[in-house]
């Protein structure tokens, strides 16, 4: 019995050994597989992780590879500035406008600015650029729409599949509605296409808020350094220089005298024209939209016309009659400029002097005793105020023939006008005061300038044989 029990105990002994065993061997194989799972997924991860690096990496290539080309100096193609076109082109290729997120635009706009702000002086480089930022402001009005708004209906049909590198390097999906490009030709398909507006996300309608305050920003520096390339001549426009010594002469002496005199005399007036000459070649050379021009010669004008006529209102030694006959003599230098300049970059320049041109216009008038009120502030004056026409007609003194200004009655009348307007808070400043505004808006811009074709840009040498910019190729016929 005793022996019975023994067997009995060694054997349970043994069954639960081997039943432990067993559990530890089912626990090691279950680790086993739960390790071999994890270091699969893992593996997988990193498989499927390497090609998006590797894609973000290439993106990062061209991306660097793009802002080393465009911050060269990449020229003009038929009137077109090459590197607005060929970002433009770019930014469409990678579908960079439908982005969430993007570091792109960010350094396009450092590009523009370290370019113009080493070169704040440059007249051509500002002038290059704001050619580049205006055109491709251009592009983006007519291309960018906020989501939900109405518009040309984008049409995407990406595959599950579709990945970052594919998006970059295929052609713009996408239509305009009832277009079917399998019924027109392939450079006509592109055209098409390119003209297609898209639902812009927040980081480009940020670049395209940039991008206008970069053009804002360079049109005023290249008003603001003509204005201060003429001031110093300004101050020299407004009084004729004494040459006395030329009335002591006689005969043929002084009849030389006075034609050195006059050379002398409009010397300065050539020096602004010389000044506006230059600038104007400058921006034609940079094919600077002619809508900006305009606006810089208008406002480059209506500062001569400030400085011009608050100088005369504030020394009494500029109003007299010969003066009045230089400064008239210097303003048809100017009219002569914007009649050779045309009426396409000129624009109403002419029309903002007529402060000082009236102005002047009472100061050589003859028999000013014998005009009315009426006369002079409506038919000579109409834009002068009745307080800048008192201090004018006061200050008034003939050195070359020895005239009266207004009569008694004339200036006692305006006196009894410019109470009245005192009485009601009509302002009684008679200086004027020069706008530093930005006379422009996008859509200003937008409906001044022509559709630009950018599909027929060649690329430039350093981008030009890399298969990523393939796109930028024209096409072939």
């Amino acid at each position: 019995m005793a022996q019975s029990n023994k067997l009995l105990s060694s054997r349970s002994r043994s069954i639960m050994q081997r039943t432990e065993s067993t559990k530890t061997n089912v626990v090691s194989s279950t680790l086993r597989d739960l390790h071999s799972a994890s270091m699969n997924a893992r593996d997988s991860s990193e498989a499927e992780g390497r090609p998006q690096k590797s894609l973000n990496e290439k993106q990062q290539e061209y991306q660097d590879l793009l802002l080393r080309c465009v911050a060269q100096h990449l020229g003009f193609s038929k009137g077109r500035p090459v590197a607005a076109c060929i970002i433009y082109k770019c930014l469409r290729q990678w579908h960079s406008f439908e982005a969430e997120r993007t570091s792109i635009f960010d350094k396009i706009i450092q590009t523009i600015g370290h370019a113009i702000e080493k070169t704040q002086d440059n007249n051509d480089v500002l002038a290059y650029w704001l050619s580049n930022a205006s055109t491709l402001l251009l592009l983006l009005q007519r291309t960018l729409k906020a989501g939900g708004t109405t518009g040309v209906t984008t049409q995407h049909r990406r595959s599950p599949s579709a990945t970052l590198f594919g998006r970059m390097t295929q052609s713009f999906r996408g239509t305009p509605q009832d277009v079917n490009l399998s019924l027109i030709d392939g450079d006509l398909a592109r055209r098409v296409d390119i003209l297609r507006q898209v639902e812009a996300k927040y980081p480009a309608l940020l670049f395209k808020q940039q991008l206008t305050a970069y053009v804002e920003k360079i049109y005023g520096m290249i008003r603001d350094n003509l204005k201060k390339e003429i001031s110093p001549v300004l101050g020299l426009c407004i009084q004729a220089p004494r040459l006395s010594r030329a009335t002591l002469l006689k005969g043929t002496a002084r009849m030389l005298a006075n034609a050195a005199a006059q050379e002398i005399l409009i010397a300065h007036w050539q020096g602004i024209v010389k000044s506006l000459g230059n600038f104007l070649s400058i921006l034609k050379a940079n094919h600077v939209p002619p809508f900006l021009v305009r606006k810089i010669f208008t406002q480059i004008f209506s500062f001569i016309n400030v400085q011009l006529f608050n100088s005369l209102l504030l020394r009494r030694e500029c109003c007299s009659f010969s003066n009045g006959e230089y400064v008239k003599a210097g303003l048809a230098e100017l009219e002569h400029w914007c009649y050779n300049a045309t009426d396409e970059y000129a624009g109403s320049s002419w029309d903002e002097l007529k402060h000082i041109r009236q102005a002047i216009g009472f100061l050589v008038i003859h028999q000013k005793p014998k005009k009315t009120l009426d006369e002079i502030s409506h038919d000579l004056c109409p834009v002068l105020s009745i307080q800048q026409l008192y201090r004018i007609s006061t200050m008034y003194w003939d050195d070359k023939y020895g005239t009266h200004s207004l009569s008694p009655d004339v200036i006692s009348n305006m006196r009894v006008l410019m109470t009245e307007d005192s009485n009601n808070a009509v302002s009684s400043s008679f200086l004027l005061d020069d706008d530093s505004s930005i006379p422009f808006s996008v859509d200003d811009l937008s409906k001044s300038m022509d559709q630009i074709d950018v599909l027929d840009i060649e690329p430039p040498s350093l981008i030009r044989e890399n298969s990523g910019f393939s796109f930028l190729l024209p096409a072939t016929s």
